[in-house]
């Protein structure tokens, strides 16, 4: 009985062994094969001798499994990008990975030339107002605030009677 073993790697790499086993093995010098009978009934003279054939010189591209797959590696550091120092690697890391904290408080949303809240500038004023750099707004909460004029009875409420005010309630904070 043969064991097996659990690691994957060493099973795909004993496959590839057997696989290239068997191709390589398979690919020698065959049988000699015999000429086709003949159908004339006449016996023809000596044949001729095939012309000496000259061995062709041995090429660069020589077809075949390993020199394809020689010509695949020679190909692979140009697919491949570069490999970074791990000091560049770590740099990589820490420029994804900043600290950061939330901090909660009310800041409120300026209006954008289209007119929807912009809460960019309103979660960077809650952050510096707790000591930070910037902020990305977590969390919003809008109100709708109306003038006086709205609690007339039998007055026709108009479009710009109220206005909808968004506020950034907390944000995530770096440095």
């Amino acid at each position: 009985m043969m064991a097996r073993s659990g690691n994957p790697v060493l099973r795909l790499g004993t496959l590839i062994f057997a696989a290239l086993s068997l191709l390589l093995g398979a690919s020698g010098t065959g049988w000699p094969q015999a000429a086709p009978p003949s159908l004339d009934l006449q016996q023809q003279g000596p044949q001729a001798a095939p012309p000496p054939s000259t061995p062709e010189p041995p090429g660069d591209d020589n077809p075949g499994l390993i020199h394809e797959m020689g010509k695949l590696f020679d190909k692979l550091p140009a697919v491949l990008p570069p490999i970074k120092s791990p000091s560049e690697t770590m740099k990589d890391l820490s420029r994804l990975v900043r600290p950061s904290i939330m901090v909660s408080g009310r800041a409120a949303c300026p209006a954008s030339s289209n007119g929807a809240p912009d809460c960019k500038p309103a979660a960077d004023q809650l952050c510096q107002s707790k000591g930070y750099k910037e902020g990305k707004s977590l969390n919003t909460d809008s109100a709708e605030k109306c003038s006086a004029k709205v609690l007339i009875p039998g007055r026709q409420r108009k479009p710009d009677d109220c206005r909808t005010d968004t506020v950034v309630t907390s944000a995530l904070c770096q440095n």
